[in-house]
């Protein structure tokens, strides 16, 4: 089982798009796969207009409530738990916890390696108690990254977000895809910014996914992009994405 966090402190870089779209692909080529949202935004039910019963601050605060009663079925392959604003009351109750950046590997620790192909984690942008849970479950992050000046800054600080995550918690966090999002080939910004992330970063880094008007519209029809519009050139390179992460698995 891949347990994967899709981070990145900064905001507005397509971490929810990234999520819902690796997700819908994986499950679409018959892996199951578990979303949790660990954003209290709650984007990923926005995005579905899905909402669990019982979400993540129920998981997280009650000792009662175990994973299998917050998650709800999309399709056959494709499970969720959702979060709410509530989620933010929830890392403040953490704070009390022993051991608390280990809240999320306790309360998942009943997860078998035969339930999930893949565990995705939408994670909020920030590098608070909730993304400290997210680092040390998970075994990899994938970051996306806006193709412009501050997103090389986010990456880079991410990339030191890890190292230390890594070298305080003795973790072996890694960071196996950077997916270069936003991407417009008439901007030399966003030009000069792929080339930056290829010369430093060759070895992780997908193929950018471009700018395009589809991606947008997605969310309104509550459908990935696949779903949604499964000729455009999103569907086409968020797929391409999907099958070169489901392949690092292979690679290992």
């Amino acid at each position: 089982m891949r347990k994967i966090a899709v981070i990145n402190q900064k905001g507005g870089v397509g971490k929810t798009t990234t999520t819902v779209n690796l997700s819908a692909g994986l499950a679409s080529m018959g892996k199951k796969v578990l979303i949790i949202d660990l954003d209290a935004q709650g984007n990923i039910g926005t995005y579905f207009n899905k909402y669990s019963e019982r979400d993540m601050f129920n998981l997280l605060t009650d000792k009662d409530i175990t994973y299998k009663d917050c998650i709800m079925e999309l399709t056959e392959n494709l499970h969720l738990i959702t979060s709410k604003e509530t989620l933010e009351k929830a890392a403040v109750i953490m704070t009390g916890y022993d051991s608390r950046e280990t809240t999320l590997i306790r309360k998942l620790k009943e997860l078998k390696d035969s339930d999930y192909d893949y565990i995705i984690l939408d994670c909020p942008p920030s590098l608070g108690l909730l993304n400290q849970n997210a680092l040390l479950f998970a075994n990899e992050a994938i970051i996306p990254v806006s193709t412009d000046f501050l997103g090389l800054d986010a990456l880079e600080k991410m990339e030191k977000a890890v190292a230390s995550i890594n070298n305080y918690f003795e973790h072996n966090l890694k960071i196996s895809a950077i997916i270069p999002t936003m991407y417009d080939k008439r901007n030399k910004i966003c030009k000069d910014s792929l080339k930056l992330l290829k010369k430093k970063y060759s070895e992780v880094l997908t193929e950018p996914v471009r700018v395009c008007s589809k991606l947008k519209e997605a969310p309104l029809s509550g459908k990935s992009i696949y779903a949604y519009a499964r000729n455009s050139v999103s569907a086409k390179e968020y797929l391409d994405v999907t099958n070169r992460i489901d392949f690092l698995g292979y690679a290992d």
